[in-house]
């Protein structure tokens, strides 16, 4: 995979109406190109990519460096595909309304089984817990965005911040074979961290057994052995009165691997740490400090750069992919093909 560099502060304000209403608009004709050309599945996978997602954004006339290009262009998809015609849903979104997303799933408008809707769900909280406690790299997720398709099929764009500067997480459904290990399709971020506990990398697998067998003990026993040796990794934090709460469910629970240990209500980072530490302080196991991140990020920006919208040629975009998906629509494929060659005249 080609990569690059690119910082994405944090820009204040949002888009102006008159360019949020036109994002929605090429964001559908985009879509729907997509879709009908190369389907369902391949859409997922676009957008599961991060350098495809940046174009994306940048097509629409967002920032390019800009942190909020995440937040705004799964808004404009997520209105640009309300209506379900793609047979393509989006869910969620930025701070309260992402706390929305099992909600949203629930109450689609596909004919999904209960089985595949529970499915969906679980998908959806599992990548956010992954990303907030099993990825602790300093960035705190405040945008969680689900995409579903009628057949199940799902990928997933969150995001967190730190200080002013965020780190994108990208997820897709084929490409997830264990949700624990390394699951990402990309995690982009200006930087790399130098203090990071990354659960989910393939050398944390042994850390991650021994968390499991711990969380099956007596919390007691476990406090005793986070008091053996004393290191710069333990602070009282790792021993907080929550975190004792969370062990003693687990071990109530008793997980049978280290997935279920992460899903169970309570556990969260302070926990997920306390039992990596106790792994590597105890059981010479450590978890990597590996950062998972890989560092990625034509109508102009909404901020003058790198030259402002250009309203007229917005709208003849949008025109012209109007036009193509309807004779497209009609059996005029040839129409289509020609957007393709359009690179070759500018």
């Amino acid at each position: 995979m080609r990569t690059g560099i690119a910082n994405l502060p944090l820009h204040y304000g949002t888009a102006p109406r008159w360019l949020f209403d036109r994002m929605v608009k090429l964001a559908k004709g985009v879509s729907e190109v997509v879709v009908l050309e190369y389907g369902q599945d391949e859409f997922l996978r676009k957008l599961s990519n991060p350098f495809w997602f940046q174009a994306f954004g940048c097509l629409l006339g967002f920032d390019w460096h800009s942190s909020g290009i995440t937040t705004t262009v799964c808004g404009a998809v997520k209105e640009a595909l309300k209506n379900n015609e793609l047979g393509i849903q989006v869910a969620g979104g930025k701070g309260k309304t992402s706390r929305k997303t099992p909600y949203e799933i629930e109450n689609t408008r596909f004919s999904l089984s209960t089985n595949k809707i529970n499915k969906l769900v679980y998908a959806s909280r599992i990548t956010a817990k992954i990303d907030n406690n099993c990825v602790q790299d300093g960035y705190q997720l405040y945008h969680h965005c689900f995409i579903f398709t009628e057949k199940g099929k799902w990928a997933v764009i969150q995001q967190g911040m730190e200080g002013c500067y965020a780190r994108r997480y990208h997820w897709l459904s084929d490409e997830v074979s264990d949700f624990v290990e390394e699951p990402h399709s990309a995690v982009c971020s200006n930087k790399k961290n130098k203090k990071i506990l990354n659960l989910t990398a393939k050398e944390s697998a042994e850390a991650r057994k021994i968390s499991v067998d711990l969380s099956k003990e007596n919390p007691l026993r476990l406090v005793r052995m986070l008091n053996m040796k004393q290191s710069h990794a333990i602070t009282r934090k790792d021993l907080s009165p929550q975190t004792i709460v969370a062990l003693k469910n687990a071990y109530e629970l008793q997980p049978d691997n280290y997935e279920e240990l992460v899903s169970l209500r309570g556990i969260g980072p302070k926990s997920i740490r306390a039992l990596a530490l106790v792994s590597e302080l105890v059981y010479g196991k450590p978890a990597s400090c590996k950062d998972p991140a890989k560092f990625s990020f034509a109508h102009g920006g909404k901020d003058g750069h790198p030259y402002p919208v250009d309203k007229r040629t917005y709208d003849n975009t949008i025109t012209t992919l109007k036009e193509a998906l309807h004779k497209a629509n009609i059996g005029e494929k040839d129409r289509l093909h020609a957007i393709k060659r359009l690179h070759s005249l500018l």
